[in-house]
């Protein structure tokens, strides 16, 4: 017997799966009878029949459900070991990148490079999840805030972050303008320990025994500041559209560097990829500009 054709074993697992030949066909980009037409193909081939038809699908008969469990698995892995190897566009970039990240640093800079790269289609995947480069082959490259090194990947340092205390107006309407050494007399928000301990180490007064309120992650930490519920050690890529807005002022001048930087990533891959390449060349010189203009 002639090996059955791989296109005819896709359309079997695709319609085994889902149960239905027309959302199978739709999964492949076939036409229903187009689709028929293979599986019915594959049984006279194997001399048995795979599927019966249910008032509202297909189901395997025990021949399919066999054949199923045979091939879905082997099927699925050569899939996967194709993926490196799919066609690549120059002209589409697609990054992966924090939500907070996009909006406060990354988005109100990437018209610019948009208008001097017209021909380039930018997707951006605004995700708190790590991506995996290797399971997600159609991303190209990612902006990380973090240590600087992630095994199997490039890294490009693109700048630091710096923390300072930072509040409302309203509150400082309300309590005053704290300094240095009655800073720790005013309400903070984060928690015992961690990067205020060494605010306080580093530039004098003497921290509080107790924190307003902490929460998980800085944009939260932000806005709690933004609505007058204390002063908090900020990260400056995270505040400056709201000190820029007027929602949110600096306290002081002193900074503490902050325990990770900015990095543009990707994955061996990418190399050779124009539209990143232009991306990357970008990302640095917005990223000097900004560094300079914290100095």
């Amino acid at each position: 017997m002639n090996r059955p054709p791989l296109h005819a074993l896709q359309g079997f697992v695709a319609t085994a799966r889902l149960g239905n030949l027309s959302r199978a066909a739709e999964s492949m980009h076939l036409t229903i009878s187009a689709l028929s037409h293979q599986i019915k193909g594959l049984e006279e081939r194997l001399g048995q029949r795979l599927f019966v038809r249910q008032p509202r699908g297909v189901e395997l008969t025990a021949d399919g459900q066999r054949l199923f469990d045979r091939v879905a698995d082997h099927l699925d892995a050569i899939e996967h070991a194709l993926r490196p190897f799919g066609m690549r566009r120059d002209d589409v970039l697609t990054v992966t990148l924090m939500p907070s990240f996009a909006t406060s640093w990354l988005v109100p800079r990437l018209p610019t490079f948009l208008a001097a790269h017209p021909q380039l289609e930018i997707h951006l995947q605004s995700t708190i999840n790590v991506v995996d480069f290797e399971r997600d082959t159609d991303v190209d490259a990612g902006l990380r805030y973090g240590p600087g090194h992630w095994p199997g990947l490039e890294a490009v340092h693109l700048f630091d972050d710096w923390l300072t205390p930072i509040a409302s107006p309203a509150l400082i309407e309300r309590l005053g303008r704290p300094t240095l050494e009655t800073l720790g007399d005013f309400p903070l928000l984060g928690a015992p320990g961690g990067r205020w301990s060494d605010w306080f180490t580093r530039f004098g007064g003497k921290a509080p025994k107790r924190y307003v309120a902490n929460f998980d992650d800085s944009e939260t930490l932000h806005r709690a500041a933004v609505e007058g519920m204390g002063i908090v050690l900020g990260r400056l890529t995270l505040a400056w559209p709201l000190i820029d807005s007027n929602r949110l002022c600096l306290l002081f001048d002193e900074k503490l560097k902050a325990d990770f930087a900015h990095y543009l990533v990707a994955p061996p891959r990418s190399r050779g990829h124009a539209g990143l390449a232009a991306f990357r060349a970008w990302l640095l010189e917005q990223a000097r500009v900004y560094t300079d203009a914290q100095s």
